[in-house]
């Protein structure tokens, strides 16, 4: 017990029961060439949906990439993207920019949360003008926002009067200030009927043009019901009500500083439908310190950067006066007509080049920081596979390398019989042997649902995928190939289906062939790493049994440092380990084991240089790769146990 200066009771409680904990085995990890989302950050997916929704929908340049993960995601529900894109700009070499307000030439930026943060922050992005495109690409050119700053902006009854006949998209005025009460895009009530029509185009003062006819009642000017035509906001049906005076505003001795902003897919490339609000903010302030009534901030600026998906404020709007200031005693003044700015610039540059992608891979690189299990490779050259294997899991030791030939290797690549073969075999000879990595032989033919094509897509998304899909169904140290486990989805065809003799050159090669046989569809038929030393690990089952064991006693030892190297703490890490063993021992994961912590590898030497060492011996299962059938006739008079084992 503690030493205690005065007599009393105290009380310690003392916890022996910790025991091997579970670890992950199902989550992959890809740097991927995409037309949307943050970029060189890690964001995890969990479905092809949110795959979409935060990457956006494939296109030619990105499709290799986007496929990969998204068959990975058909498997399995855990993913960490990391987007990759051109970050320089040199000869034909077009860097990836975020769109801007119209007009704006300006090459920003912004690649995710934490580059805004630092780079701009409270400030905004100043060049970009109002605002600025989420992330870089020419998917930003498709927005449009739209900021309604007061009762007027949301409705006005215009001045004077307006002729307009029916079947007619032209509308003349008199003594209307047309260019300073209406904008493109709000709505005109017309006529007796209260016909509404859009307006496409302001000529001048008085005249403009509409967007579809006008069918009703001819209008004329002077004549009874010309009069008292009113001018609504585009977006004026998707509120309850005019922006007003806020609470907290009213409370303070403000007035006027609520504003309704729409975020708009102008040209339909988001939603496929153009003109669509797809993001909208209610009442928020122009007061710097407004709050709501639950106490989070309703400053339009933090709102927008906080929440919204697609947009980042960029600096103040033009003729809002108090805009950013306090609301205690301040009178805002929004801009008499709606602000609607459509966004332009945004540029996807050109394929991301291999440092482009090797930061994106360098993500993953930390442990501690991010806990995977498998590293696509999507389209990798042998430079990008190079640095997966070398870099991120030879480096880690806890997570494989799942990569494929190049597409040249293998799609349409006819130049003579087993050509296939041998510029798969030329690929794999120029990357690393290693346990920690395995390769296939190929790319798939599948349909692209978005674009309504049929795209060739490199095979080790689902390779890794197969590898999920037995962790779920059996345990990681399961073969995931063959007619049980091994069946790949979402296949039209191979773009090379090797035969039995090419089958045997490319697994002479670590290279595991995967097939389509009438009835079976298309499988993975050999499951080797890509080591070349005759050993264990030179299969996929073997080295993941490994990877599992010590990630999970890995992480249990952890909390025997800083105890005593003595009998009781070697006793308590051998009572961790054995049964976690026995327990994989009985799941077929291996044929038999040994603990040694003990005063035999415990030395005075090792105790005294503050060490503890534990060996842990296993014997691993091993997956059965060829089957030797023999069929022996015998003569009707000869017994079986004559000839049973002599042949």
């Amino acid at each position: 017990m503690p030493f205690q200066v005065s007599p009393g009771v105290n009380v310690s409680e003392i916890d022996l029961t910790t025991v091997i904990p579970a670890v992950g085995t199902t989550t992959g990890a890809i740097a991927a060439h995409t037309v949307w989302g943050p970029a060189n950050i890690r964001v995890l997916v969990d479905s092809e949906d949110t795959l979409v929704q935060t990457f956006g929908k494939p296109n030619s340049n990105t499709a290799s990439d986007f496929f990969t993960a998204a068959n990975f995601l058909a498997y399995g529900n855990s993913l960490y993207v990391v987007r990759v894109v051109e970050s320089r700009s040199s000869g034909s070499t077009t860097k990836a920019v975020n769109a801007t307000v119209s007009g704006n030439t300006a090459s920003v930026v912004v690649n995710n949360s934490d580059n805004y943060e630092t780079n701009y922050g409270q400030s905004g992005i100043t060049t970009a003008g109002t605002w600025a495109a989420k992330y870089p690409g020419e998917l930003g050119n498709t927005l449009k926002v739209s900021v309604c700053a007061n009762t007027t902006a949301w409705q006005k009854t215009i001045t004077g009067n307006i002729a307009v006949s029916n079947g007619s998209t032209s509308v003349t005025g008199n003594n209307t200030l047309f260019t300073s009460e209406i904008g493109v895009g709000d709505y005109l009530i017309l006529g007796p009927g209260r016909v509404k029509v859009q307006v496409s185009a302001i000529g001048n003062t008085t005249s403009l043009t509409l967007a579809s006819k006008y069918v009703g009642n001819n209008v004329t000017i002077n004549a009874t019901g010309s009069s008292g035509t009113v001018r609504r906001w585009e977006f004026y049906d998707y509120f309850d009500g005019a922006p007003g005076t806020s609470d907290y505003a009213a409370l303070n001795g403000g007035l006027y500083d609520e504003m309704h902003i729409a975020v708009v897919d102008e040209d339909g490339k988001i939603t496929g439908t153009a003109d669509t609000v797809i993001e909208r903010y209610s009442k928020l302030s122009a007061a710097s310190d407004a709050k709501t009534a639950d106490g989070s901030t309703n400053y339009y600026v933090d709102v927008i950067n906080g929440q919204s998906q697609w947009i980042w404020f960029g600096k103040a709007i033009s003729g809002y006066t108090g805009v950013g200031n306090k609301a205690a005693g301040q009178t805002f003044a929004g801009p008499v007509l709606a602000n609607s700015v459509s966004l332009t610039g945004g540029k996807d540059g050109t394929t991301p080049a291999s440092d482009d992608y090797i930061r994106g891979y360098n993500k993953f690189k930390n442990a501690d920081e991010v806990d995977i299990s498998f590293v696509l490779g999507g389209a990798a050259d042998a430079t990008r596979a190079l640095h997966i294997i070398d870099n991120i899991c030879e480096y880690r030791k806890d997570c494989i390398a799942v990569l494929s030939p190049e597409r040249a290797d293998v799609v349409n690549n006819a130049s003579y019989p087993g050509k296939e073969v041998d510029d798969a075999i030329a690929f794999r000879n120029s990357l690393t042997s290693s346990s920690y990595a395995t390769m296939d032989s190929g790319w798939k033919y599948q349909y692209d649902k978005y674009n309504d094509l049929y795209r060739y897509v490199p095979l080790n998304g689902d390779i890794a995928g197969l590898m999920v899909r037995t962790d779920n169904t059996r345990d990681p140290w399961y073969s995931p190939a063959g007619y049980n486990r091994g069946i790949i989805k979402n296949s039209i065809k191979l773009a090379f289906n090797p035969n039995k003799t090419e089958r045997d050159q490319l697994y002479k090669s670590n290279i595991n062939p995967v097939i389509t046989q009438p009835g079976q569809g298309t499988l993975m038929f050999g499951d080797k790493t890509l080591l070349t030393k005759p050993s264990a690990f030179d299969r996929i089952n073997v080295r993941r049994l490994f990877i599992v064991l010590e990630k999970a006693i890995s992480t249990a030892a952890k909390f025997s440092l800083f105890e005593f190297n003595d009998a009781f703490t070697r006793a308590q890490f051998r009572n961790l380990v054995e049964p976690f063993l026995r327990d994989v021992q009985g799941r077929r994961g291996i044929y038999d084991f040994r603990v040694v912590c003990d005063e035999t590898n415990n030395t005075g030497e090792v105790i005294d240089r503050n060490e503890f060492v534990g060996d842990i011996y296993i014997k691993p299962a091993r997956s059965i790769n060829f089957i030797q059938l023999n069929f022996v006739a015998v003569r009707t008079g000869v017994e079986f146990s004559e000839v049973v084992g002599q042949f």
